[in-house]
């Protein structure tokens, strides 16, 4: 039977950071025309000791609460994260054991960024409609903090950590599609313009020093950070994002006037008042949410389609398209019909 989402919870990191302590680090800083930029004011960091297993669990925990569903109904875990505990073992296991889960599940990782939500939902799809999943578990979470230098302001002001949690079943009754079709996009040569390069193992950190260096622009990073060309991620999205999405609906037979919400990757201010354009879609059919939270990378999909939801902007039943784009260089559209008894909880 054909999958549907039943239910998001999520959960933010309790310790925070505002664009007023970024700034105070930086006097000759633009503040203001920073906050207008990027469209965030505060975000939620990862101490040194809470990882993105730990976010995972949490978020997932909420999930059972709220949903009441057992966990031995859960037959697939998937966890979609850049920000691993561990290179091995693979995340999802240590998560599996954490929640309790039955152990005669599929468990496994997902490495994407800020694409990751739509490409683990066109695996849950395929996992439940091939009958090999009933109930499948969606995590995704991640702690790019953990990458970000201190001085680096180009990035420090984007990126929070957060963890949500999809819960997704094969109970649709009707027979009708409620995920899909889907529409992704790769371009490795864009790889260079957003990386970590001694995160794995082409260029092994234990085999790199620590050397710090600082650009044109003033900001501080080492090899062991995350870099990203931000002209160049920009124009790359602003090229394939719009026809990711036109042609999502046309691969559906619709056109983008039958959609009542768009749902994108929550990057910037900038980028997404770009798209909004280039699409020419009213404010109130694109879902801007981040002032609060920042760039929350994988998670940002699922935890915007969320708060639009409880904020009324988006009502159950509503014709969702999601799309997700950044990192890889990488990029997936898709679309969604929430069931009319989503799950509507505030959270914790």
């Amino acid at each position: 039977m054909p999958a549907v989402i039943d239910a998001i919870e999520y959960m933010l990191p309790a310790r925070t950071e505002s664009i007023e302590e970024i700034a105070a680090r930086f006097p000759n800083w633009p503040l203001e025309r920073i906050a207008e930029k990027t469209g965030i004011r505060a975000r939620h960091v990862a101490s040194e000791e809470e990882c993105a297993s730990d976010f995972g669990v949490i978020a997932a925990e909420r999930l059972f609460d709220k949903t009441g569903i057992a966990r031995d109904e859960i037959d697939y875990l998937i966890f979609t994260t850049q920000t691993p505990d561990y290179l091995a073992p693979t995340t999802a296991c240590l998560v599996q054991e954490r929640l309790g889960l039955n152990k005669h599940i599929g468990a496994l990782d997902i490495n994407l960024g800020c694409s990751g939500y739509i490409y683990a939902l066109g695996v849950a799809k395929a996992l439940i409609e091939s009958g090999q999943a009933r109930r499948l578990l969606l995590i995704t979470a991640d702690t790019y903090s953990k990458f970000v230098h201190p001085g680096d302001k180009s990035v420090r002001a984007l990126f929070g950590d957060a963890a949500a949690a999809t819960l997704l079943s094969d109970r649709a009754a009707d027979g009708d599609p409620k995920i899909g079709p889907f529409v992704y996009g790769t371009d490795g040569s864009g790889a260079k313009d957003l990386i970590v390069p001694t995160s794995g193992m082409r260029r092994r950190a234990s085999h790199n020093p620590v050397e710090e260096y600082t650009d044109r622009h003033g900001n501080v990073r080492s090899d062991h950070n995350i870099f990203m060309n931000g002209r160049a991620v920009v124009e790359f999205t602003l090229r394939e994002v719009p026809k990711a999405i036109h042609e999502t609906c046309a691969k559906a037979g619709i056109t983008l006037d039958d959609v009542d919400a768009v749902v994108p990757h929550q990057a910037s201010a900038m980028v997404l008042e770009g798209i909004r354009e280039r699409l020419k879609l009213p404010k109130e059919k694109f879902v801007v949410c981040m002032e609060d939270i920042g760039n929350t990378v994988s998670c940002s999909v699922p935890i915007a389609l969320k708060r639009a939801v409880l904020s009324g902007q988006i009502g159950p039943g509503a014709l969702v398209l999601l799309v997700g784009f950044g990192v890889g260089l990488s990029w997936g559209a898709t679309l969604v019909r929430l069931p009319s008894d989503f799950v509507l909880s505030e959270p914790d």
